[in-house]
């Protein structure tokens, strides 16, 4: 037996010995050529990104260099397999030359169902891409699982910039932007489709959707059922407009829809699409901000904010921010919750279903007791830094992160901070705030309870972007008990780097080592003195 297990481990070795020597890196180049093009040689790279891709292996690195990469034709023009082998530790890799970006622009291909980018194996990850003027999708995922898209842009499609179909399911978008997509009939094209026959598990932190003919996100359902899907910190704005901005589009203009199915039993639509959605912002879309259009699955809103939805519409039916009226009472163990939101318009109401049993209100901008149909909330604009949507499609940070912007921050004062219910994501201070953008406090002494207090901070970890380790820096205001952790994006605790006293004035320096995780976005986060602040970190490999 102990033979044999030593064995085990020496073939283990050996294999991953073998998987780790033919990992390649593979250049493509807009002054590439596809037969002269060499593996590992940056100076010979390849001229088309089909041919990169038909002698890549599980594992490789394909870096596309800067430029356009012009498409035609009437068929999907890129297209990535499944390779075997393929797993979270050997993925493909389909990225932008560091410091450069790539525009893969299919404006000039014919027809109207050829997708730009299809991903049909699992285990891709795409980084840096550009993707324009596809006759049908900009990118597709059919069938694909735990794919991971980032930093990537779809834009001015045919139809919807990002669709995810066949049931795909498990894969991850971060910092993604989809905008400007317009279907011929105005009526279909969304920025993000987690739709029809779609799988389970999709997660969406950090994207941005804006101007598409339809839908923001669109979560309607086709065969797929009781399916469920995350996004987290992301923004959905001015859908159902066109590029312009001024001409309405005859699409639904829905910021966040949320389900919805074309089967009906009993005059009651049944497909379940499970969606949480946590710190995401929808304005000025043409119709609901968030819209739970029949969906029959639990949805649950984490500190979210609205802003003047509905406008746009002349139905009256669209005049809200929040517009979830619909019974959950006939399906067991469907819950529609909304904690810490806030809604915010001249027009733009709350509608919340009215069966108390299914429906879990905490510490929102509007009484927790109100009822069907129509809310009034107690937000006003003098709660806000800014109501003024300057920067919010504005680019995006080095390392793909959203821009800083003073839209629908709350203002010193506000009635909002530390006045919500602990849901489980990072806050500073006593308590959550309401809304999406947590105040950044430790800025100033006050007095009372909810004061911030002066020395009090967790440091932006050095380096960051960083591989595999980085130092996080903090210090406190006051002498107790510290404690240091890393959590994942889906609040997931990583690993806890410091628990003991501390004393005010001293700044403590500990080391996080992340060789063992995935690339991603991780949160450090410090609590001391009844305090806790947050710190966004990137961990690329």
């Amino acid at each position: 037996m102990i033979l044999v297990q030593r064995n085990a481990v020496i073939f283990f070795l050996i294999w991953t010995f073998i998987t780790i020597s033919f990992a390649s890196q593979i250049f493509v180049s807009t002054t590439g050529n596809d037969t002269t093009g060499t593996i590992d040689r940056i100076d010979l790279p390849f001229r088309t990104i089909p041919k990169v891709i038909s002698v890549a292996v599980s594992g490789d690195t394909i870096y596309v260099r800067g430029g356009t990469y012009t498409y035609t034709g009437s068929a999907t023009a890129v297209i990535l397999p499944s390779k075997m082998g393929a797993s979270a530790s050997s993925r493909c890799c389909l990225i932008s030359y560091p410091g450069e970006r790539a525009l893969l622009d299919f404006s000039a291909m014919t027809g109207t169902s050829a997708d730009g980018l299809k991903i049909n194996g699992s285990y891709w990850y795409l980084k840096g891409l550009d993707l324009k003027g596809a006759p049908h999708n900009g990118l597709k995922i059919s069938g694909g699982n735990y794919n991971v898209v980032e930093f990537c842009t779809s834009f001015e499609n045919r139809n919807t910039g990002v669709q995810l179909a066949a049931g795909a399911s498990y894969n991850r978008f971060i910092n993604c932007d989809s905008y400007n997509n317009r279907d011929a009939g105005d009526g279909n094209a969304d920025g993000f489709s987690p739709k029809l026959d779609v799988g389970t598990n999709n997660y969406f932190y950090g994207c941005r959707s804006w101007q598409n003919s339809d839908d923001g996100w669109d979560g309607y359902l086709r065969s797929s059922d009781d399916v469920t899907d995350t996004l987290v910190n992301c923004w959905s704005f001015m859908n159902g407009y066109y590029k312009d901005g001024i001409t309405i589009g005859t699409g639904n203009g829905n910021g966040f829809k949320t389900g919805g199915c074309d089967t009906v039993t009993g005059g009651l639509r049944f497909l379940k699409h499970n969606m949480a959605l946590k710190n995401c912002v929808a304005f000025y879309n043409k119709a609901k901000g968030f819209d739970q259009n029949h969906n029959r699955g639990t949805v649950t809103m984490l500190n979210c904010t609205a802003f003047n939805n509905g406008n746009g519409s002349s139905k009256s039916s669209d005049w809200f921010n929040y517009a979830f009226p619909e019974t959950l009472a006939t399906l067991a163990g469907k819950l529609l919750t909304a904690k810490n939101c806030i809604s915010l318009g001249s027009t733009s109401g709350v509608q919340l279903c009215p069966d108390p049993t299914p429906v879990v209100v905490a510490t929102n901008s509007w009484p927790d007791n109100s009822t069907y149909p129509t809310i009034v909330t107690s937000a006003t604009s003098a709660d806000f830094v800014s109501i003024d949507t300057a920067g919010v499609r504005g680019p995006r940070k080095a390392d793909g992160s959203l821009p800083d912007i003073t839209f629908m921050h709350l203002v010193q004062g506000s009635q909002f901070i530390d006045a919500g219910t602990d849901v489980g994501l990072p806050y500073n201070g006593t308590a959550p705030d309401l809304g999406a953008f947590e105040t950044t406090g430790s800025v100033y002494v006050g007095d009372g309870s909810t004061a911030r207090v002066l020395g009090f901070q967790l440091m932006q970890n050095y380096p960051n972007p960083f591989n595999p380790s980085t130092i996080i820096r903090f210090r406190v205001y006051r002498q107790g008990s510290a404690k240091l952790h890393v959590i994942n994006i889906l609040g997931q605790k990583i690993a806890d780097l410091f628990s003991g006293p501390a004393e005010p004035g001293n700044i403590y320096s500990v080391q996080f080592e992340a060789e063992s995780l995935p690339s991603g976005v991780y949160l450090s986060v410090l609590e001391s003195g009844g305090k806790r602040q947050i710190m966004k970190m990137i961990h690329m490999k």
